[in-house]
């Protein structure tokens, strides 16, 4: 998986007011959780553009006054009517602890279905996973080829070596749904069976 280096400096106060001028000073305040104890710090709100504001899933190199910790993005607060970035929560991660997170789906070759006329729905464009950090994929493969129109990928149906799914397991991940005019070959051999 891709990681992102960042860096940020001990918050020496933690209150609003602190917050409050952080913010005015292009600052985000943050804090790290997950280890011995909760790291308060700020960072420039210009960095968090490659982590924030992309589709793309990563990890986090932080570098905090010279010490290193390797995180994930856990939370963001934006502001309600400026979207400013208010927050941001960070979860520290060890080589050999199972984290949780939202990996992107992939839909990979060309149905039959889309090809004779029907719509592909993305019913999901996430996957909640868990999994030990280095058996995490940058996304997850949702192959369409064998999809003719009314038929579906659940989420039971995928499968990633060391990673669990924990959405549920009959939710459907991508449909191919018929459009008007393109009969759904089900409804014709059922008429067919009459």
């Amino acid at each position: 998986m891709k990681t992102v280096s960042m860096s940020g400096s001990l918050r020496e106060n933690v209150g609003k007011k602190d917050a409050k001028m952080n913010r005015r000073n292009g600052k985000v305040p943050c804090v790290l959780y997950g280890g011995k104890d909760q790291i308060h710090f700020i960072a420039n709100e210009k960095d968090f553009k490659d982590i924030i504001f992309t589709p793309e899933v990563c990890f986090i190199d932080l570098d905090i006054n010279g010490k290193q910790y390797k995180a994930t993005l856990q939370d963001v607060q934006y502001h309600p009517v400026s979207d400013n970035i208010l927050h941001v929560d960070f979860l520290q991660i060890t080589d050999d602890k199972p984290i949780i997170m939202s990996i992107p789906i992939k839909v990979v070759g060309t149905s039959p279905g889309v090809l004779r006329g029907g719509k592909l729905v993305v019913k999901m464009r996430k996957l909640k996973v868990k999994a030990l950090p280095v058996a995490l994929p940058d996304t997850i493969k949702v192959d369409i080829s064998t999809l003719d129109i009314a038929d579906f990928v659940k989420v039971n149906t995928l499968t990633v070596e060391g990673v669990e799914f924990l959405n549920v397991p009959t939710s459907v991940v991508v449909m191919i749904k018929a459009t008007r005019g393109v009969e759904d070959p089900t409804a014709t051999e059922e008429a067919a069976k009459k």
